[in-house]
């Protein structure tokens, strides 16, 4: 096995594999998202991806030895886990449990419940982890640096110190990071396990200084000594999106979402069906506007692209039934035949996405609490029509776009009702002026920048410089 200067570990890879209909593998590469600027930010870099091959058809490209090469020269590993393994540490650990906890989304009456069978997939977590650990280790050249991303992975810097004390080491936080109050669901032994696992990197980064602040005061209240954390935020990549945004296939989607909008105004949301989003809270608040002023069920469309995420939780098969029954109601108040008032999308159609960004009027991100939230920057990247964004102050994004994005507090239904009319109501040269400043602060940190930065923070463990 060759090794690397450099040396990229996630739970997902910048390219995934289906079963096809015959039977055969076929690989495809992510459509959005970070994992594609990444890829790029590596070209010429000799890197190696390891992500966990999670999936039948993941497993059975690597046992076929089907990996393919990445663009700009990255090279894909994937590390061969046992199904109960990574079930236990993605969807137990991972996504119930400390996305959960991250995003102050535990509705403590009921969760989390901590029993047997969660103390046994803990440990799934971190055999989890340990092959993580053992494949990077074998990946990585003597002193190389290695970037390790998000909370799937947060045990691994104490297993790279013991195993490979050279490697000059960084973790990478995507999501919030829970005030010492909420990392207090989980118990002393784990949380203490959780922030040592982080203690063992280098340095921990994060996309604000809010989330950077919370890491360090659970350290502090743990009494868990840990590198003092850094921060560096994340941009929308130009260099990504405005080729597909200016394709073919794109403007064919507008034209047809011209079709369907019929000279009505297009407020926007686009992100995952995923209780964090808050979407149910948006569309309350969109049919609050509606009923006190009526005029606006005739003058504009509500599309929200939602694409489905982690279904295999109770939870998120829960929250989107709740999301579909509501906007069916709001169409049945305010709408007509043939002509609703909400649209709701459920599907990953990438370039759909990016043809609404161009065309929006409104663009609504009103999430609970975010770690960055990539839609509020990639749609003032995109849009043409100096279309207002509405953001909710709990996304990190907020820290840079405070100001020209109208504000809104994520339970505030009435409030948001209120912005959304403001940001519909503007005039032409308000609107002008907030987007273009909306899109040069959504550009500021591309993400061959952000890299960048978060590889000059890598350090070995215990090294201060």
């Amino acid at each position: 096995m060759t090794t690397s200067r450099l040396v990229v570990a996630a739970n997902r890879g910048p390219a995934s594999f289906r079963i096809g209909d015959g039977g055969e593998l076929v690989a495809h590469h992510a459509a959005g998202g970070l994992a594609p600027s990444l890829v790029r930010a590596l070209s010429g870099r000799k890197a190696v991806w390891v992500a966990a091959a999670g999936s039948e058809a993941e497993r059975r490209a690597l046992h076929e030895g089907k990996l393919p090469a990445l663009d700009g020269g990255a090279e894909l590993r994937l590390v061969d886990l046992d199904p109960a393994v990574y079930s236990a540490a993605y969807r137990v650990i991972s996504n119930a449990t400390l996305w959960f906890c991250y995003h102050g989304m535990f509705d403590q009456v009921h969760r989390p419940v901590l029993d047997r069978r969660w103390y046994e997939a803990w440990e799934g977590y971190r055999a989890y982890c340990s092959a993580f650990a053992e494949e990077v280790s074998a990946s990585a050249d003597d002193g190389a640096t290695v970037v390790v991303n998000d909370y799937h992975l947060a045990l691994l810097g104490a297993m790279l110190a013991e195993r490979r004390p050279d490697l000059r080491t960084v973790h990478f936080a995507h999501t919030p990071f829970s005030d010492p109050a909420e990392l207090r669901v989980l118990p002393v032994a784990i949380r203490r396990q959780l922030l040592e696992g982080m203690a063992g990197f280098g340095r921990c980064g994060f996309h604000t200084p809010r989330w950077a602040d919370a890491f360090a005061r659970c350290a502090a209240v743990e009494q868990v000594r840990t590198p003092p954390p850094f921060v560096a935020p994340l941009g929308s990549d130009p260099s990504e999106l405005l080729p597909v945004a200016a394709s073919a296939r794109v403007g064919e989607i507008v034209e047809r979402l011209e079709e369907r909008l019929d000279g009505r105004r297009l407020i926007l949301r686009s992100d995952r069906v995923e209780p964090a989003k808050n979407s149910l809270r948006g569309f309350l608040a969109f049919a609050e506007l509606l009923e006190r002023s009526p005029q606006w069920r005739d003058e504009v469309l509500f599309v929200a692209r939602a694409y489905p995420s982690r279904e295999e939780l109770p939870e998120y098969l829960a929250y989107r039934s709740e999301v579909q029954h509501l906007v069916e109601r709001i169409n049945d108040v305010h709408g007509r035949p043939g002509r609703p008032v909400i649209e709701l999308v459920v599907e990953d159609d990438f370039e759909a996405s990016l043809a609404a960004y161009t065309r929006y009027d409104v663009l609504l991100v009103n999430s609970l609490r975010d770690g960055m939230n990539l839609v509020a920057k990639e749609g003032p990247l995109l849009n043409r029509r100096d279309g207002v964004l509405v953001l909710s102050r709990e996304a990190g994004a907020f820290t840079e776009l405070e100001g020209p994005a109208l504000e809104v507090e994520p339970f505030d239904v009435s409030g948001t009702a209120e912005a959304i009319e403001a940001a519909l109501a503007m005039g032409g040269d308000e609107r002008s002026r907030r987007a273009r400043e909306l899109a040069a602060r959504a550009t500021a940190h591309p993400p061959a920048d952000w890299l960048a930065a978060v590889i000059a923070h890598a350090r070995r463990p215990g090294d201060s410089g």
